[in-house]
């Protein structure tokens, strides 16, 4: 059996009034013999298994849950969101559970080391329910390293104000750049005589124009809906992802589901152009 995220995909919506109960998202029935990890409250929670030697479906997707009582995406607590993840650093150490259940799985992990990013987006507005599942490149529309240096630097910023100091360019540019990284704040950190150690965590928390769950800023995703969002910046591109998506539904065995299926273009405010894929959630 071929799995990818487009396979995930119908699986979901298959099954998508399930969306409208108060589960939680973690306790959704999702199709584990697509899965090669499941993990609860680390990243990735869920990952797509691999599969060999099909020039369609690569899969290894890697997926988060993010569940809100609201139209608000809930914060990214640690990871910050980007539409690609190198799987090697994921599955490093000794003990490390994700390799472990990939292995278990089947997987070859180090054939495909980079992974598409996708985030299974839940929120709830009274009674009405809005469900994504989005690329990462929703969220991610600069660098990480970017994102991480010239926030840093706003902070070196007004602390200098503060000091009525100032750092030359050529050192103000070495700082950022050594502090461009995740890894610098997520280590912990041991202090000589102190009783406790210390890790600094980043929160992530998404911007209006980037919220897909906003009515005022993406009306085209309507209430009780289920989405699929993915990058799509020109014709030959979006008829690719739509024939990858109608195969998908039809080796599930569920051509009769894409039929219900609308497919329209949605304008990013700072990522160009997605697809949507979006069905009726009852």
């Amino acid at each position: 059996m071929t799995y990818s995220i487009y396979h995930f995909f119908a699986d979901l919506c298959q099954k998508k009034e399930e969306f409208l109960l108060e589960n939680e998202l973690e306790n959704f029935p999702f199709d584990k013999q697509m899965l090669s990890c499941v993990n609860k409250g680390k990243f990735p929670d869920l990952a797509i298994k691999l599969n060999d030697d099909d020039e369609q479906f690569a899969g290894g997707e890697l997926i988060e849950l993010k569940d809100s009582k609201t139209y608000s995406v809930a914060s990214f607590n640690s990871t910050i969101p980007t539409g690609e993840k190198d799987i090697k650093k994921l599955t490093e150490g000794q003990e490390n559970t994700i390799r472990t259940q990939m292995e278990e799985a089947g997987d070859a992990i180090l054939s495909l080391p980079i992974r598409q990013v996708f985030y299974l987006i839940r929120g709830k507005k009274q009674s009405n329910v809005k469900v994504c599942l989005t690329h990462g490149k929703f969220f991610e529309t600069v660098p990480v390293s970017t994102l991480i240096s010239e926030s840093f630097g706003q902070a070196l910023e007004e602390r200098l104000d503060e000091l009525g100091e100032s750092l030359s360019p050529s050192l103000k540019h070495k700082l950022l750049d050594l502090f461009s990284e995740q890894q610098t704040f997520s280590r912990t950190r041991n202090v000589d005589d102190a009783s406790v150690r210390l890790r600094f965590r980043i929160m992530t928390e998404v911007k209006a124009g980037a919220n897909i769950l906003n009515p005022n800023q993406y009306p085209q995703i309507g209430d009780n809906t289920l989405n699929f969002a993915v990058p799509c910046h020109g014709e030959t591109e979006q008829n690719q992802q739509h024939n990858k998506m109608r195969y998908a539904f039809e080796e599930m065995r569920y051509a009769h589901l894409f039929s219900q299926v609308e497919v329209f273009s949605l304008q990013h405010h700072f990522n160009g152009k997605f697809l949507i894929f979006q069905t009726n959630l009852s």
